[in-house]
Parts: structure tokens; C-alpha cells; sequence
């Protein structure tokens, strides 16, 4: 049977087929004509239209905050990644496994699981995001000694505690990527009165965006549309600017991970103290993010390699050995 584990993410899903590998790694953008509501893009073809787009067309995220907003699309879009991924083979012989966030409610868990069903899986698995991105990320969760993972997402941050296979201590707050741009916008709109997309916060968010200054500061020429003229204007920012406009978001994700150390057992906090917080997920590729961390925590905290793809490795660690893990999975059958 194949066996596809899909990291369904607020900003990108990322598809792990067992035997190959990561075989795609796409945005969750769907692009869908208002008058028909029928879906016309997915992926890359979508995201490109965001901010683009004619009244009979919307392009959007069908996930909001790590989960479903949008069932129908998001069943379609599930459809489209099975398909993609293994075209060769009928969806009927399918195993899907979905990393969820740790926070997610039984009804938010139920929507992903039977959408997976309803896009051709013959059987649906679920499995939390932290506890797949510590396995990608070649934690021995199983052992008795204390592990802590931060995975930073588009639409959430989680931070666990993992000893023994089981999650000892979570949290899961709905910030990360996304909540990023929009400190980003939010900050050139008040401080320069220009409104940008979300395209291009994110662009500044990568090409200059830090936790902490930067020891040689960096800067971007920035085009917008002038809020009070209404005329396109440009501007220079600098990376101290962006590492200021960040600072809220970064303090929402700081304060989950006191709480986790402040509800963890001592044992496990001097596990932890020895070891280091491990940072997966796309946001943890944020300059001086692991810096960050530690200087308010006095933890050490490292980047886990390849950081974007260790939930999508996970899954694929846990359909290799899925008669293991299946006591922490949830799982429905068609």
C-alpha cells in the first residue's frame, strides 16, 4: 500500500511518499472563480495570483492559523497533493498520514481526517505537528530523557516537551509566519503610510527580517501604495526597523515556550538545560531566532537541519514504522 505523509501547512504543504522521499513542497494557496466556485489553481500557480486577481477570481489559503478554514477546498487541495505526489498509482491503495497542531480541537482534528478520506485515502491517520518534527529532526523521542522542540509554522508555533514517546508539557499559540508579515505591514503602514502586500512582507521578512540587530545592518528598497496620496511610492527600510516590527510576535512565541519550561518536571528541565531547544518550521529560518531564545530563556536553542522539512520527514519516519507509533496517531478508516 502507499504510504503519503503530508505536513499540511497554514503557509506550505509538504508531501513525504515512503520509498522516495520528499517529492513536493508547494504553497496552500488555492485559487477558486467566485461565479462557478470551481478550483482553477493550486500550489505555486495559485500563490502566484494572490493580489492579482479580478473580481471572478480568488486566490487564497484554505488554513487558517495550522487549521481547516475552508473544507471543500481544502479536500480538493488534499486531492491534488495525493495525486501529484503518486499519479501512477488509484487512490484507493493509499495510507495518509497528517500533521496537525498539537492545540487542534476534536472537531478541527475530525476535518482534516475526513478530508483525507473524502480525497481518496483508504486509511487517515493524524499525528502532532511537534511530536513529527522532533522525529524529522532525529530526536530519540522514546527515551527517557527530556527533549524540547520548537516548530514555528505560517499559522501556529508549537512547543513541546517530549519524554518516552509521549508529550510531557505543550503549548501551541496561533502565531508564527503570517503573524511575522502582517507586524511587518502593520509597521510600514503606521511608520510610513504605505500600504504593502503580503507578497512583499514576506520578501522583506527573508531578506532582511532578524530576531536580534544585526551585526552589519541590511536594507530594501520597498514599492507601495502611498495611504494618503494614493499614488505608488518607494522606500528604503533597514533590518533594525523589521527586527523592531517583529519583536510582538517573537514575545507571543517566547512567552509559550516559559510556560512549557515553567509546567515541565525538574528531571527534564536539566535534561533540556544539557541538550538544547531544537527549532523546526519555516520561521525558525528567521535570523538570530535561536539567539533570541536563548539570551531570554538562558536554554540553548539550535536550528534542526533542513528546519522546513523535519514535520514532513517525521511523518515519513512514523509511516516506515507505523505499528510503533500508532499508539500516539489518530487514525479512521473508510
Amino acid at each position: 500500500m502507499v504510504k503519503i505523509g503530508i505536513d499540511l501547512g497554514t503557509c506550505n504543504s509538504i508531501v513525504f511518499v515512503r520509498g522516495k522521499g520528499i517529492v513536493l513542497n508547494e504553497p496552500t494557496v488555492v485559487a477558486v472563480s467566485v461565479e462557478e466556485n470551481r478550483v482553477l489553481a493550486i500550489g505555486k500557480e495559485a500563490k502566484e495570483m494572490i493580489g492579482k486577481t479580478p473580481d471572478t477570481i480568488v486566490a487564497y489559503r484554505p488554513l487558517k492559523e495550522g487549521v481547516i478554514a475552508d473544507y471543500r477546498v481544502t479536500e480538493a487541495m488534499l486531492k491534488y497533493f495525493i495525486k501529484k505526489s503518486r499519479p501512477m498509482f488509484s487512490f484507493g491503495g493509499c495510507e495518509v498520514l497528517v500533521g496537525i497542531p498539537a492545540g487542534a480541537t476534536s472537531t478541527e482534528k475530525k476535518a482534516v481526517i475526513e478530508a483525507a478520506l473524502k480525497a481518496g485515502a483508504k486509511e487517515s491517520f493524524l499525528a502532532k505537528e511537534p511530536v513529527l518534527a522532533a522525529i524529522g529532526a532525529g530526536i530519540p523521542i522514546n527515551s527517557s530523557s527530556g527533549n524540547m522542540v520548537i516548530d514555528i509554522g505560517g499559522g501556529t508555533s508549537e512547543v513541546a516537551v517530549i519524554s518516552l514517546g509521549g508529550v510531557v508539557a505543550s503549548a501551541s499559540v496561533r502565531v508564527g509566519g503570517d503573524k511575522m508579515d502582517d507586524a511587518i505591514k502593520s509597521y510600514i503602514r503606521h511608520k510610513y503610510k504605505l500600504s504593502i502586500g503580503d507578497q512583499t512582507a514576506e520578501r522583506i521578512k527573508i531578506e532582511i527580517g532578524s530576531a536580534l540587530p544585526l551585526e552589519e545592518e541590511k536594507t530594501i528598497i520597498v514599492k507601495g501604495r502611498d495611504l494618503l496620496k494614493g499614488l505608488p511610492r518607494e522606500i528604503e527600510i533597514t533590518s533594525t526597523e523589521i527586527c523592531e516590527s517583529l519583536q510582538p510576535v517573537l514575545k507571543e512565541i517566547l512567552e509559550a515556550i516559559k510556560n512549557v519550561l515553567k509546567n515541565t518536571p525538574p528531571e527534564l528541565v536539566a535534561d533540556i538545560m544539557e541538550k538544547g531547544m531544537v527549532l523546526t518550521g519555516g520561521g525558525s529560518l528567521l535570523r538570530k531566532i535561536d539567539e533570541y531564545f536563548t539570551s531570554f530563556t538562558g536554554v540553548p536553542s539550535y536550528l534542526a537541519d533542513e528546519p522546513l522539512l523535519c514535520v514532513a520527514k517525521g511523518a515519513g519516519i512514523v509511516l516506515e514504522h507505523l505499528d510503533f507509533y500508532k499508539k500516539s496517531l489518530t487514525m479512521k478508516r473508510k
